[in-house]
């Protein structure tokens, strides 16, 4: 990242790493699995055939809590019809027409898809079975403008076993922290354009994945639903344990102006989506062991997409390994962000004891979803966003297609022997740069002979074959002293370097466009 920011630092005024939005799930463990619940049941002395009526009984009394919770901020619960609607926008709305500074901004509530429970009679046993199911139930939301966090909500579940889905917003958070130590800050929508202390703030940033977070976690529900920290329990009631379903870490890069990056962006978009390749994805999200000299690991078993989409705050190209994703885009006119979306943390790892054996000795584990592990989170997340940031500086929208062209036009001298420059913008040479950005050589790399059937798809006669291909040799050893490809050893594959994929795209799609403008007559 440095050397990104050494090479812009003209046009910037200060980089934000940290927490941008967090989705927290709470799950009562005791509840969450089949098997438990029938032992819970069990101390309750519930039968299987009055579950029914109980856990009616019991999400009456999580009911009644909540309508109590608003009534006592003097809200009512509003019930919406469709959940498609945006609850965000209403409450928007409500904001500014109310003028709410703090405290709870109101109570929705929405039927909406849930995991729950159901009685199901068994044929063959001839008895009544407790199982889970994917149901519909009403959902509670809760929108607070909290002190601490500012705006966020919480969702809770009006079925057993409860779940409950807490939103907050580590730049939200920034901003209150920076009011509370009279920093003086410029937002726009959920991004901070200007800050008059930038080491302070990132300071404060840093500090919020190691806060208390099932405290606070815990203190939010309390406001929302007191009778959920009051369910009975064998020795004590029960608890939520509080995970990270989604987390999206940003490292924002502020420009002077909009022109600026303005300037700038469309040579970092071209970049990313010309060299970017599934390697340098994996690697930019934490799949470090890979082949030093090119493909992918054969152990991997996913799927890296990238796409490119017009966004109402700017631009975005996105990338996807699995479930985790990193994304670039312009957002608010002058700062760049970087970010890092965790879904599934069973991809990444971290250095620690085994929650069965907490006085053995460490050894990676799979990285947890509990609010334990968001410090190795988020250090994952900002290794991720640096990675990003230093592969953009290679980016240079200063040179000249032709600057990049005459850097392979010109003959080479090695070990005695000269090899005569390239030309591949037309001729022999600009197809085979053309067949050598094929998707399908991205992993496993190309032969002669792969070479040799794109080139020459027919021939006429039994010695056309060899001819080709003592041909295509000399062209790949050319293309090799140019640096533009490597062989890989102990084979008879070559795969394309990151400077033959930067130069070969490039010329490329500048050849592809001469190729298609009509001849003058």
């Amino acid at each position: 990242m440095k050397q990104f920011i050494t090479k812009h630092e003209q046009n910037i005024v200060g980089v934000l790493s940290g927490w941008d939005r967090i989705r927290f799930r709470g799950t009562i463990r005791r509840l969450a699995v089949t098997k438990m619940m029938m032992g819970w049941l069990w101390d309750r002395q519930v039968m299987l055939k009055h579950f029914k009526p109980f856990a009616l009984g019991l999400t009456a009394t999580v009911k009644a809590s909540v309508e109590q919770a608003a009534g006592a901020a003097g809200r009512t619960v509003k019930y919406l019809a469709s959940s498609a609607l945006s609850k965000e926008d209403l409450v928007q709305e409500l904001i500014r027409r109310e003028g709410i500074q703090e405290g709870l901004v109101c109570v929705l509530s929405c039927v909406e898809p849930c995991r729950s429970y159901d009685i199901h009679k068994n044929r063959e046993t001839k008895h009544i079975d407790l199982v889970q199911s994917f149901r519909k139930c009403l959902h509670w939301y809760f929108y607070f403008l909290d002190s601490q966090w500012g705006l966020c909500h919480v969702r809770i579940q009006s079925w057993l076993p409860f779940n409950v889905h807490i939103c907050v917003n580590g730049r939200e958070w920034l901003c209150r922290q920076l009011q509370a130590a009279g920093i003086a800050f410029r937002r726009s929508d959920n991004c901070l354009t200007r800050v008059a202390d930038v080491p302070a703030a990132q300071q404060l940033l840093s500090a919020q994945p190691w806060a208390d977070w099932q405290g606070l976690l815990n203190g939010l529900l309390k406001r929302s639903c007191p009778a959920l920290s009051q369910l009975p329990g064998r020795d004590a009631p029960l608890s939520h344990y509080w995970s990270a379903d989604e987390t999206e870490w940003a490292t924002d890069v502020m420009f002077r102006s909009p022109a600026a990056l303005a300037e700038l962006y469309p040579s970092l978009i071209g970049h990313a989506m010309t060299t970017f390749s599934s390697r340098e994805v994996m690697r930019f999200l934490g799949r470090t062991r890979i082949p030093a000299r090119g493909g992918v690991d054969l152990r991997f078993n996913g799927q890296v997409v990238s796409d490119l989409r017009e966004r109402p705050e700017g631009m975005r190209i996105k990338h996807r390994m699995n479930h985790n994703s990193i994304k670039m885009y312009d957002k608010q006119g002058s700062v760049l962000r970087i970010e890092t979306t965790i879904n599934d943390a069973r991809d990444l790892s971290v250095y620690r004891t085994k929650e069965s054996d907490p006085q053995g000795g460490k050894k990676w584990q799979r990285l947890r979803k509990g609010v334990v592990d968001l410090p190795r989170r988020a250090a994952i997340s900002q290794s991720a966003n640096t990675r990003y940031l230093t592969a953009l500086a290679e980016a240079d929208s200063s040179t000249s297609l032709g600057k990049t062209a005459d850097a392979i036009r010109r003959p080479l001298i090695r070990q005695g022997r000269r090899f005569r420059g390239l030309n591949p913008l037309s001729g022999l040479d600009a197809d085979l740069a053309e067949a050598l950005l094929r998707g399908e050589f991205g992993i496993s790399g190309f032969r002669n002979r792969d070479i040799r059937l794109l080139l020459h798809p027919k021939t006429s006669s039994s010695a056309d074959p060899r001819r080709q291909s003592a041909q295509i040799s000399r062209l790949l050893r050319l293309f090799r002293e140019h640096g533009l490809i490597y062989k890989i050893k102990g084979t008879h594959r070559y795969h394309l370097s990151a400077q033959g994929d930067r130069k070969s795209t490039r010329l490329n799609s500048s050849h592809t466009d001469i190729s298609r403008m009509p001849s003058s007559a």
